[in-house]
């Protein structure tokens, strides 16, 4: 099957314009380097279609100039829709970072909240007296008042912005390269009192949706709808997490069945097959079957509106409207292609998406679905139809699963064991809840809410989240911190797509191509497992009012810290995400101590009491605000570096800097470069 799909001329396009979008993504070419070789390749498409028609070229040559015109549209569609290459964003400002400015902003999303923090996603439309474009990340310091602005609200805010910084320590989430992937290249940090509401708001499609979303939401909280069942109903049915307590969703994360808190193709498909339903009475002349059709495509787009046009739902509003489409041209639809179609009109208006984890799943689960069900399904036909109903969402859940177990691990580390049990219980119940859900939703925005349709919806999402807390609760089948890298992740998934086509057809050649499957996978852990037994290193963490250091021997860790962190080391973030990152894992805890010698260094941990042995340190590392005279030391001990952690207050860092610049002794502050690495 996978052949055949390949052998569709729209595949190998995709994959060219695929290839274009990772190439201009990560090497970042100027725009002359992009757009020269488009030019060049469409002057050679044109050539070659002209030639060929005479039958005086191989078909191969313009096969060769297609690919080459799709990588060139690839790379500059991902130039032309990033942010930071166009002229006039706020990036390309000098001195932005440099000094408060006076902001004029335009509110486009409304962000789920953090512990001290409301966000939003912000248009820049002016900053002082120039015109600039660009999103950034605005957090409000949360008080006692609620301020909660709507999308398309002009504000303007006096404040500094903040560029996105890199991870400070080893192997952790990089949030600053998240926030670059969705066009976001600063956050600004103000209070409530600095924020000027203007009297303008942007009535624009975002508006009417957001306001259409708090209708339905507003007649619902009238109608006595419990407030935790109601923040999943509209995760369920809008797409709007926001608001869902990060114990319910910590729940769904543990049961295998976050994937329903995002509209996706199940949603989707539940609004089709709604709307397809309510349209029964219409006659299926051709006129009539038009009119189905436009009233289904118009249903499906507003509803991915509704739902916040987050990438699963542009995917599966997409893919679905063409498998509608196709409904009415009675034509067997091959899904492989609605799939592929789906993706390239997706990525041809939003190529970032392309580097959506969400995104990314979705299409991998749906494709496994799609290919690997069938054979699953066909291992055993039941009779009984209800066990056949069952059996047909087992199959389901471990296609998409073995689809998708890949880049979960690879992004997550951990591994719902149950997810079969949460799929097998929760999707017939999400059956009932999406078609009352729906029907609800829709009534609540014409401001009518029946008592006989809200009040068993609340009770089904009321039992469902204990169905998920109960399995969720079963922790011990929760498999955390699995270390997994890149490189893992390729071959896994050349040995399973190589398994399951070996499986679709036994034959030699296929079992051949499985084997050399397991002999790569097997290899590349071989040789990271080489790679780690061959390093040392010891690094100093950014860690906030503490000292964390760590010495790596291989996969062998000894961790440096005071008693309170000793204690609580296996549960520390920081040093789980590096021993993670490292397959390694913590063996020695020790207090820590005035001198560490590591690779033929002499490192000198210098605490709050300031006292330090008359040695002559090859590193030092100053802990916890010593109240010393710093460069006194320095002349004393003249160390080949200076490490600061987080542990030492911010003002006094500068002044320790500036006497290592007058020495001339390397300085480095981890609040500011991050974790420091000596190997």
């Amino acid at each position: 099957m996978i052949m055949k799909v390949l052998q569709f001329p729209l595949a190998r396009i995709t994959i060219g314009f695929l290839a274009g979008i990772l190439v201009a993504h990560y090497f970042k070419p100027s725009v002359f380097f992009v757009f020269l070789p488009l030019f060049v390749a469409f002057c050679a498409f044109v050539i070659v279609y002209f030639v060929s028609k005479r039958n005086a070229v191989n078909p191969i040559y313009f096969g060769l100039a297609t690919y080459f015109l799709a990588f060139g549209i690839g790379a500059s569609n991902q130039i032309i829709h990033t942010d930071s290459f166009q002229s006039n964003n706020y990036i390309h400002e000098k001195s932005i970072f440099d000094e408060p400015h006076l902001l004029s902003v335009t509110v486009r999303e409304k962000l789920r909240s953090s512990s001290f923090n409301d966000r939003y996603v912000v248009l820049v439309n002016q900053i002082d007296d120039s015109e600039k474009t660009g999103r950034v990340l605005l957090n409000i310091r949360k008080d006692s008042l609620n301020h909660s602005f709507e999308i398309g609200t002009h504000l303007q805010i006096q404040g500094s912005l903040y560029e996105n910084t890199p991870a400070k320590n080893p192997n952790q989430f990089d949030y600053g390269k998240y926030l670059e992937n969705k066009q976001i290249y600063a956050q600004v940090y103000v209070d409530a009192s600095e924020i000027k509401i203007g009297s303008i708001i942007e009535k624009d499609v975002w508006y009417y949706t957001s306001k259409l979303r708090a209708k339905i939401i507003r007649n619902l909280e009238k109608s006595n709808f419990h407030k935790a069942e109601l923040h999943v109903a509209v995760a369920l049915i809008l797409g709007q997490q926001q608001d869902i307590s990060p114990e319910i969703i910590k729940d769904y994360q543990y049961a295998g069945a976050v994937h329903i808190l995002s509209v996706s193709g199940l949603h989707i498909g539940f609004v089709l097959f709604f709307v397809t339903f309510l349209l029964k009475p219409f006659p299926n002349t051709r006129r009539g079957s038009f009119i189905k059709l436009i009233i289904i495509l118009v249903s499906l787009s507003t509803f991915g509106l509704i739902a916040g046009l987050a990438p699963s739902v542009l995917r599966s509003v997409t893919m679905f409207s063409f498998v509608a489409i196709g409904m009415y041209l009675r034509r067997s639809t091959n899904i492989f292609h609605t799939l592929l179609v789906s993706m390239l009109l997706i990525l041809l208006f939003q190529p970032s998406f392309l580097f959506d984890v969400g995104f990314q799943l979705s299409y991998l689960a749906l494709f496994f679905i799609l290919w690997l069900q069938p054979l699953l399904s066909g291992l055993w036909s039941p009779k009984n139809k209800i066990v056949n109903y069952f059996w047909e969402i087992l199959t389901v859940s471990f296609a998409a699963q073995i689809g998708a177990f890949p880049l979960s691990i690879y992004y997550f580390h951990q591994f719902p064991g149950l997810f079969f049990v949460t799929n097998l219980v929760i999707i017939p119940f999400l059956s009932v809840i999406m078609g009352l859900g729906v029907l609800v939703m829709v009534l609540a925005a014409f401001d009518f809410v029946p008592v006989f349709f809200a009040k068993p919806l609340e009770w089904s999402i009321y039992i469902l989240n204990k169905i998920i807390n109960s399995i969720a609760s079963l922790e011990q089948f929760i498999i955390r911190d699995i270390p997994f890298n890149w490189q893992l992740l390729l071959s896994l998934y050349l040995l399973i797509v190589a398994t399951i086509v070996w499986f679709k057809k036994p034959s030699f050649n296929r079992l051949v191509l499985a084997l050399i499957g397991v002999i790569i996978f097997q290899m590349t852990y071989f040789q990271t497992h080489w790679t780690i037994q061959s390093q040392k290193e010891l690094v100093v963490f950014n860690s906030k009012k503490s000292t964390l250091i760590a010495e790596r021997n291989g996969d062998n860790i000894t961790l440096y810290a005071n008693d309170s962190l000793l204690k609580t080391a296996l549960k520390n973030k920081t040093l789980t995400s590096y021993s993670m990152g490292n397959f390694s894992s913590l063996k020695i805890k020790k207090r820590l101590q005035n001198l560490i010698y590591f690779n033929g260094n002499k490192i000198l941990i210098m605490d709050s009491l300031g006292v330090y042995p008359n040695v002559h340190p090859d590193i030092v590392v100053v802990t916890q605000s010593p109240k010393i005279n710093f460069e006194r030391f320095l002349q004393v001990a003249k160390p080949k570096a200076v490490v600061v952690d987080a542990s030492n207050f911010w003002t006094i860092q500068k002044l320790w800097r500036a006497s290592c610049l007058k020495e001339k002794i390397p300085f480095h502050a981890t609040g500011e470069k991050g974790f420091y690495r000596l190997d």
